[in-house]
């Protein structure tokens, strides 16, 4: 009866896991879908963004990837790193010619969500932007 029981809720679990959209277009291995990123707008242009971005990722973690979605003028740069052991995804895009939105997406290695630090992150990419 234990191994039936263990054995559904395997599989249950096999079930409920999946694939979530990161921010750059990929898709990254999610045990718990759920709400795991959050957008902030700010009255500074993409470049500016995208350099706070760059630098509260690398004092936290590393950098392992910086591309850009849709090159030209709607394009939409985007960074990948690990910090705290969690996999961080941002993105930036400008939304009209004053205002820049940045999303910051963090996953754990089991596919759970750190809500926490994607606030944290958050929180200190607009206050690096506030000190420039």
């Amino acid at each position: 009866m234990k191994t039936k029981m263990l054995v559904v809720l395997l599989g249950g679990l096999v079930a409920g896991a999946g694939c979530v959209s990161t921010v750059n277009d990929q898709h990254a291995f999610a045990l718990v879908p759920g709400k795991d990123k959050f957008e902030s707008r700010y009255e500074r242009t993409p470049d500016q963004v995208y350099a706070a971005a760059l630098d509260v990722l690398k004092v936290n973690g590393v950098v392992s990837r910086e591309s850009i979605i849709n090159p030209g003028p709607n394009q939409s740069k985007t960074i990948e790193a690990k910090a705290n052991g969690r996999s961080v995804w941002v993105r930036v895009q400008a939304v009209d010619q004053k205002v820049t939105s940045v999303t910051v997406q963090v996953r754990t290695s089991g596919g759970g969500t750190d809500l926490d630090l994607t606030q944290q992150l958050q929180t200190q990419i607009a206050v690096k932007l506030a000190a420039r």
